[in-house]
């Protein structure tokens, strides 16, 4: 059976590349909205963080979104942000201890 290529992206915290299902997107859109884009297919620009818990707070430590998108970023956006990146990290850790 043919092996299948793994897309990857590249952590804009940690400038590490990692697997596309391992990072969550974040987009501008042309009316200056950012938001998260779990799908991965929203117009607009893109930028990548880890699924990591520590790498988001890194990310609102180090500004690295409003340096990306040059704007500033309301601080309820890093929340929702925690809050995602913790729940798909507990999913991650419940499915996995399943098989």
């Amino acid at each position: 059976m043919k092996t299948r290529k793994v897309p990857l992206r590249k952590d804009i915290v940690t400038g590490a590349m990692l697997a596309k299902k391992d990072l969550v997107r974040v987009v501008k859109n042309k009316e200056g909205e950012v938001f998260l884009d779990p799908s991965g297919k929203q117009n607009g620009r893109g930028a990548y963080v880890s699924l990591d818990r520590d790498v988001a707070k890194q990310a609102q430590e180090q500004r690295v979104f409003e340096k990306a998108f040059s704007m500033p970023i309301d601080p309820a956006f890093y929340e929702e942000l925690y809050a995602y990146v913790d729940h798909q990290q507990a999913r991650k850790e419940l499915f996995d201890n399943e098989q």
